[in-house]
């Protein structure tokens, strides 16, 4: 089925706003702030979002079904004092004007927030955190040309969660507010254990009566909008708007609609609270398709209504919308997604398939809209349905990088080797870019960093001196030149690593600390699993589960680079270690005959070679080892992974020459992907390069892409073949795979005209994004892909 009038004009509607900013959130928090000095801050948080819940503006657009608006007009992005207020005072007058991720902003707005971020000097994560670290570890932290890029929690809150939408749906808030009354009687306030535990319970009664006044006041508007309302049936729809938000999310969902407002009314709040990324709506089509089912069952819903309710869903997704920070962000996450991680498919705790019609309708929805949230998933396995993969690969045909792809048959194994039940592991649904976790019940800090091991490999072959800036940041390994053996360097590249990870702990575990003091989330802590049992909020380990998940980046630069050093310099002997490290100093300057033989001469990951895939798992491998020993102050412990966002542009530009034929500030490649244009014996060839690496141990996810040139997925048969493609994908245990289909030539026609491309999505890493809307550099580094066929 095509999108209706109403679906077109809504989509239309949204893309006619240009990005603002709203100032109302940072003005409502401050006035809140001021006015609980000396409270705890899980109750100054509380009465906080209740303050922007009463008082901030809010509207119900011409032809909306499903009502709720982050800020005072789509495509504005508020404010987040709280986290952002030293970033947002440096950048206020130059959000106008930036070449890409630019956000209007009046001259009285930028006054508004002068007089507003003053009051948070000295409050937020970003200044208060570093002056914790010891000397040796702020250095670190400092580095013009970084190892570690750790800056995204201290700029933002967490996000990167899979709340229980489910627990809302079912019982609502009156639900929670019963259940928290209750606590709070059963609780001896005497008690020194419980003193914490009873803020926290106010914290959430004061959410849970915010939330459901909220909902009333747009119930209010609705009644008030129908009462002027000319149009019979737009008067109706207004009056079950009204209905609707009347009685959820206070109360238990009955129909499909009231569980879609439910579910929309919990992704905005969570957005409104924090500024946290990739707050996931997980497995979607599992907790709602009860109320789809029922709807239908008894004659209350069509397919074409529930279609509509959907793509109204989808649009509503995509209103939302953060102020990004530059640098880091346009960098590291190029495109600035939310990532709001929507997984289809997969099997139940009993290892049964559950795709269902709503799985269907949620790709179609999707094919409809064709923006990038959310950021749609398929959970795959051996008895996937074959007539849903190949609705998944028309849709991956159509372009958009979406969906991405995700192995039941790996995931589940990797997430029970973090210690995870079979029940909670075959549940899990993935946060943001590509982190598996168990849904409901995690605080995962997915995303928590990026690692250079690209950068690591330089430092090991220059006894610690980074060559960039001509000084020592690493440890003291050895000059590479007098080296005898393979395995000195791969030892010394492994201190490397092993430094600069324990690093790496310090600075997050202290960003962790002060996350728990500063900003703790009593909303989404609210339907957290086990929040409300243990009386703890979820930044201080209230959740069942609590990892940190940062992510290795450059794995495959690591590996053609010591594929090099092995064959070239200690089998064949075409180069000797001392000529090796000259042409590095020099970034091969009047040395290309070396370069080239680099390049060229040695065997590259990517396309089936003993070599290179093994040294690749190697690396891998002892990365996530040496990650996964460490704990966090939640009580839980450290969950590697294997995968960019964008930051592989970046931190590539802060790498020098290394062995592979690369040059300094060249991107280094993204996720667990070959470099560009190393992989050269096709898709199938890279599956099984990639099929060495140890997926299972990168439990906080793994990230492949591959680009096929369109003419790839023209006939039915090209749809088979990458049907088939995918099914060696399941079975060679591989974690994750995405895919862009689009021409080079299309991508650059698009760098020379963007206003005519203002529609054109790709796949960045872990999301889809407007690729106009990309830094320069990571839309070449995008064009720069390996275009395959099949």
């Amino acid at each position: 089925m095509e999108p209706t009038l109403r679906v077109k004009s809504l989509r239309k509607r949204l893309r006619s706003f240009p990005q603002a900013i709203c100032v109302e959130r940072a003005v409502l928090i401050t006035e809140s702030y001021r006015e609980t000095e000396g409270e705890p801050m899980v109750i100054r948080r509380a009465k906080a979002l209740s303050r922007i819940l009463e008082k901030m503006s809010i509207y119900i657009g011409d032809g909306e079904l499903i009502v709720g608006n982050q800020a005072s007009a789509p495509n504005k992005a508020p404010v987040f004092p709280e986290t952002g207020a030293r970033w947002v005072a440096e950048q206020l007058d130059s959000f106008a004007t930036r070449t890409v991720n630019r956000f209007l902003v009046t001259e009285e707005e930028k006054k508004v927030l002068r007089d507003i971020l003053t009051y948070w000097k000295e409050k937020t994560v970003l200044e208060v955190a570093p002056k914790l670290l010891p000397a040796e570890t702020r250095e670190i932290f400092e580095l013009t040309y970084p190892v570690i890029s750790p800056t995204l929690f201290l700029r933002n809150c967490v996000g990167h969660l899979v709340p229980n939408y489910a627990a809302i749906l079912k019982r609502g808030f009156g639900g929670i507010r019963t259940e928290v009354q209750e606590k709070m009687e059963s609780l001896d306030p005497s008690m020194p254990e419980n003193i914490s535990k009873l803020q926290f319970y106010r914290a959430v009664l004061i959410i849970c009566d915010a939330v459901s006044h909220f909902a009333q006041r747009y119930a209010d508007l609705a009644e008030q909008l129908a009462s002027t309302e000319d149009d019979e049936s737009r008067k109706k729809e207004l009056k079950d708007i009204a209905e609707i938000c009347r009685w959820v999310p206070e109360n238990p969902a009955r129909t499909f609609r009231e569980a879609l407002q439910a579910f929309w009314f919990l992704q905005l709040i969570i957005h409104i609270e924090t500024d946290g990324l990739a707050e996931s709506p997980g497995r979607f089509d599992q907790y709602l398709y009860p109320y789809f089912s029922k709807d239908l069952a008894e004659g209350k819903l069509t397919l074409e209504e529930a279609q509509e309710l959907l793509d109204c869903v989808w649009i509503k997704m995509n209103e939302v919308i953060k102020l990004s920070d530059i640098p880091p962000a346009a960098k590291y996450f190029g495109g600035v997604t939310m990532s709001e991680n929507l997984i289809l498919g997969g099997i139940n705790e009993d290892g049964e398939d559950v795709t269902n019609e709503l799985s269907y309708l949620c790709l179609e929805a999707d094919r409809h809209i064709m923006l990038p949230q959310p950021a749609l998933s398929i959970r795959l396995h051996s008895g996937t349905p074959e007539r849903f993969l190949l609705k998944v690969v028309e849709l991956i045909k159509t372009g958009g990088g979406k969906p991405a792809i995700f192995n039941d048959e790996i995931i589940i194994p990797s997430l029970m080797s973090d210690g995870i039940p079979l029940k909670d592991a075959r549940n899990y649904a993935i946060v943001g870019c590509v982190e598996p976790t168990p849904s409901d019940n995690t605080n995962g800090w997915t995303n928590a960093a990026m690692f250079n091991l690209g950068k690591c490999l330089e430092l090991a072959l220059h006894n610690g001196v980074c060559q960039l800036s001509g000084k020592r940041i690493g440890l003291e390994t050895g000059d590479a030149k007098t080296f005898t053996s393979f395995d000195q360097v791969m030892s010394a590249f492994k201190k490397q690593v092993s430094y600069f990870i324990k690093h790496m702990v310090t600075m997050l575990n202290t960003w962790d600390k002060v996350h728990a003091e500063l900003i703790p989330t009593p909303f989404v802590s609210s339907f957290m699993d086990d929040c409300i049992a243990k009386g703890q909020d979820l930044a201080e380990g209230g959740a069942r589960f609590n990892f940190t998940g940062p992510q290795g980046i450059g794995l495959a630069d690591v590996a053609d680079s010591l594929t090099a050093i092995k064959t070239l310099v200690f089998e064949k002997k075409l180069l000797s270690m001392d000529q090796l490290i000259d042409a590095l100093s020099n970034d091969f300057e009047g040395q290309e005959d070396v370069r080239l033989l680099l390049r060229n001469k040695a065997p590259k990951y990517g396309n089936a070679e003993t070599t290179p895939d093994l040294l690749a798992r190697e690396v891998g491998l002892f990365y996530c080892r040496e990650v996964a020993q460490y704990n966090n102050p939640r009580g839980g412990k450290y969950r590697p992974g294997l995968y960019p966002v964008a930051s592989n542009v970046p931190l590539g530009g802060v790498v020098g020459a290394l062995p592979n034929g690369r040059k300094k500030g060249i991107p280094l490649a993204d996720g667990i992907s070959p470099v560009h244009g190393c992989d050269v014996k096709g898709p199938t060839a890279v599956l099984r390069s990639v099929s060495r690496v140890e997926h299972a141990a990168a439990t906080n996810g793994t990230l492949l892409n591959i680009k096929f040139h369109p003419s790839a997925l023209k006939s039915e048969n090209d749809m088979k073949k990458l049907i088939s493609l995918l099914r060696s994908f399941c079975s060679l245990k591989l974690m994750h795979i995405q895919f862009n289909v689009v021409s080079a030539d299309t991508l650059r026609m698009a760098q020379l005209d963007p206003e005519n491309n203002r529609d054109l999505m790709v796949r960045v890493a872990g999301y889809s994004a407007m690729f106009v809307d990309l830094d320069k550099k990571l839309q070449d580094d995008i064009i720069e892909r390996t275009e395959h066929m099949l």
